[in-house]
């Protein structure tokens, strides 16, 4: 297979409250369930969940076909979806490209090395915890603001917000609230820009 060349990234973002988007060149990827229905809930990443699988199977598709997304499907998610942890990641095209060059013929070609991993992990090797990320202390440290100041902004008691840090979960309605409030200080953020400008503008 040829590699056309193409400029083109496929840019995931996952927000603190979890949800997932993921543009190819600036427009939305489109999830192909239609073609690939392993999730409905959309793509995931840092993993080898069946929203991984989704995400592998759409960047396959958008760059090559069906048959070769269904065929190499797995292995892409093990060597690249898998490989994406951080919230926010861009792939090239050129990449995925370059990965179907050298994989597309050797993927069957795995066997004795299946082998070695299935009996690796009759005694598999202790992995050290991963610290798991509270969801209320990653919002008030993005938004530089106590959860003090966190229950004032929304309004209710402190130890509401206490509570959702001890449990690592925030109401749907809470998600809301704060999702409008961080758009709200994004949007004063652009208009403190513009009368900034304004004002170096008169002044000048």
């Amino acid at each position: 297979m040829a590699i056309v060349m193409n400029n083109h990234v496929f840019k995931g973002h996952r927000t603190l409250l979890g949800n997932k988007f993921v543009t190819y060149g600036e427009l939305e990827l489109p999830t192909r369930f239609d073609n690939y229905p392993k999730s409905k809930n959309g793509f995931d990443w840092g993993n080898s969940s069946i929203g991984a699988n989704q995400l592998a199977f759409s960047i396959l598709f958008q760059l090559s076909s069906q048959e070769l997304a269904e065929k190499y499907v797995e292995q892409f998610t093990h060597d690249v979806v898998r490989g994406l942890h951080t919230r926010d990641w861009i792939l090239s095209a050129s990449d995925v490209l370059e990965w179907i060059e050298k994989n597309c013929d050797i993927v069957q070609q795995k066997e004795p090395e299946t082998k070695v991993k299935v009996k690796a992990a009759n005694n598999p090797a202790k992995k050290p915890k991963k610290q798991k990320s509270n969801i209320v202390k990653d919002i008030c440290k993005e938004l530089d603001i106590t959860q003090k100041q966190l229950a004032e902004i929304l309004e209710v008691p402190e130890g509401t917000v206490s509570s959702w840090a001890v449990k690592n979960e925030i109401p749907r309605l809470g998600k809301k609230a704060i999702e409008f409030y961080m758009k709200s200080q994004k949007n004063q953020k652009i208009v403190d820009s513009y009368r900034s400008f304004i004002e170096l503008l008169q002044a000048s």
